[in-house]
């Protein structure tokens, strides 16, 4: 199925559990993300309320009835001085990506974060070696704004990360950046 069949709407409650199994799958068989044990159900339903009391973007990307990925803006920092600044997350249920599904989440959650009133989002991005976070973040106009060396170990390896930066405009049509 192709991302157009894809349906992105606003999670609720009930999708936390395929979106914990998504995440689950990434934390025991890779380095994309630095969490060593998968967080319980109870973790997403505090994350779950926290963003949406920020009234924070937290979606998924659901087929056939079935949660395929999902993705969230959540606080880059915890000082006041830092509100309108996000760090983005994407994930996609393995089997799934390279369909699009991938683009159609980021291009969703840009919109909704700038309909919020963000006006940067932040990509931390582990160096996996395969550059396909790097490449879909830069089709939607971020930048890269830094590496930190070796400051992450899993897996027997150390992992650099990626930090990209986009800013938003207010307007809300946040598609890929033209000719970037």
């Amino acid at each position: 199925m192709a991302a157009t069949e894809a349906v992105i709407r606003p999670a609720v409650p009930a999708d936390l559990e395929a979106v914990a199994g998504i995440f689950t799958h990434y934390v025991r068989h890779s380095v994309v993300t630095f969490e060593e044990t998968p967080p319980p159900l109870a973790a997403w339903h505090r994350r779950f309320d926290d963003l949406t009391a920020r009234e924070l973007p937290f979606l998924v990307a659901e087929l056939s009835g079935e949660v395929v990925g999902y993705a969230y803006a959540s606080p880059w920092r915890p000082k006041p001085a830092y509100r309108y600044t996000v760090e983005d997350t994407v994930y996609l249920s393995p089997g799934r990506t390279g369909q699009g599904l991938g683009s159609t989440l980021l291009q969703t959650l840009l919109t909704a974060c700038a309909r919020t009133g963000v006006r940067q989002v932040i990509a931390v991005i582990a160096d996996t070696g395969t550059g396909t976070s790097v490449a879909l973040h830069r089709r939607f106009g971020f930048r890269d704004v830094g590496r930190l060396a070796a400051v992450g170990h899993k897996h027997d390896r150390w992992i650099d990360t990626v930090l990209m930066q986009r800013t938003l405009e207010p307007r809300g049509d946040e598609g890929p950046a033209p000719g970037r």
